[in-house]
């Protein structure tokens, strides 16, 4: 993989496809968040208003380790998903870090029943020793606050 941040973000959704789960929490800082509004778009933080997710690397490790249980009710049969992304474009740049929004179509399918969403990835990006790594994964999600299934994997 090369240094463009842009192709960071489709390696990083190849993983979340491939069900590489390790792999993909790996890419987080230590202080990393992945967070998906509830008012999508339109809400500035994660705290003066609720959110569908707002997870620090525990949190994230916790949802990992379930989806790898064989014993995960919620997951027999197993979910599979699809991202399609939309060529990342870069917001703002600084020194040694980077802003990219990537438009998505996501499809999660689990045995019969399949869901589609759409949105906006919003990736911060931080350089590290080893190469990119995600410091904050904003999903706005278009029409977050409508009712929506449950949602399994990462989108």
């Amino acid at each position: 993989m090369n240094d463009d941040p842009r192709d960071f973000v489709a390696h990083e959704a190849a993983l979340l496809d491939e069900r590489r789960f390790d792999d993909w929490l790996a890419l987080f800082t230590e202080d990393g968040h992945y967070w998906i509004p509830l008012l999508g778009a339109a809400q500035a933080d994660p705290f003066s208003h609720n959110s569908l997710a707002y997870e620090d690397r525990l949190l994230l490790q916790l949802r990992v380790d379930r989806l790898k249980n064989p014993r995960a009710h919620s997951q027999h049969p197993a979910s599979h998903s699809q991202h399609v992304l939309q060529p990342s474009r870069i917001e703002e740049e600084a020194s040694g870090a980077v802003r990219l929004r990537t438009p998505f179509l996501y499809v999660e399918a689990r045995g019969e029943s399949q869901i589609l969403l759409t949105g906006t990835a919003r990736h911060h990006l931080v350089r590290t020793p080893t190469g990119w790594a995600i410091r904050e994964k904003r999903i706005d999600l278009l029409n977050a606050a409508r009712a929506l299934p449950a949602i399994q994997l990462f989108i």
